[in-house]
């Protein structure tokens, strides 16, 4: 009942992860990214604490692969797990158990890995990775919310979703996105409607983090230019 991608931009850096789900409130418990670290999602049987522990593992120096292999190894109730990590070389690693319930499907693509449960197709997360591809120079959040609509596309759940989630890290300790829409009738074009306001101040609110005189700056000049 879950279908989920994690990508990488190649040309920027950033690291994102995209889930939607029937399930409320999806984006609070399986998406998880840092930056210049990787990206990472949990799902089925979901248990949060796997996230961050990926994403600590990849920050030590572990590939996406060693990452996964160590939390498979170590986690309890293995079996009951759906996982997807990407470094941030871009290199990928997936893993579903064998109590995974339903039609169940995992992809690798270029900088990207999608995997997915309880759902209509097996071949949701190949019809993710290739929509990820697609446009490797779009905006990854832009791409990420693509390979949603593609997974939708070929097939989607038994049941309408409801909640989606995306994250996206870049330079800097906190998300660069953060976004997610619950119990809504139609939330991945509820997703897409967001980003749509939220892209021209994205950066804006970054510089308001970091540096907040030049924004300051740069609205004295707007103003002394229009005088």
């Amino acid at each position: 009942m879950t279908f989920s991608l994690v990508g990488r931009c190649a040309r920027t850096g950033m690291l994102g992860a995209v889930v939607t789900s029937s399930s409320i409130a999806v984006g609070s418990r399986c998406p998880y990214a840092r930056a210049g670290v990787g990206a990472v999602l949990t799902q089925h049987r979901t248990d949060p604490r796997l996230g961050p522990l990926a994403l600590d593992l990849l920050e030590r120096g572990f590939t996406a692969e060693e990452a996964l292999q160590a939390i498979v190894a170590a986690t309890p109730h293995r079996n009951c797990r759906q996982l997807a990590v990407i470094d941030a070389a871009g290199r990928t690693a997936t893993f579903s158990g064998v109590d995974v319930r339903g039609e169940k499907g995992e992809a690798r693509g270029r900088d990207c890995a999608a995997i997915a449960n309880i759902v209509r197709s097996p071949d949701i997360p190949c019809a993710m990775t290739t929509a990820f591809e697609t446009s490797p120079g779009s905006p990854i959040v832009r791409r990420l919310i693509h390979a949603l609509q593609a997974g939708e596309a070929a097939g989607g759940e038994f049941q309408p979703v409801t909640s989606v989630g995306l994250v996206v890290a870049h330079a800097e300790a906190f998300s660069y996105v953060d976004l997610r829409v619950d119990d809504h009738a139609e939330p991945i074009a509820e997703l897409s409607r967001l980003w749509a306001k939220y892209e021209p101040e994205a950066d804006l609110y970054v510089v308001r983090a970091v540096d907040p005189k030049q924004e300051l700056r740069a609205s004295t000049l707007s103003i002394d230019s229009n005088e």
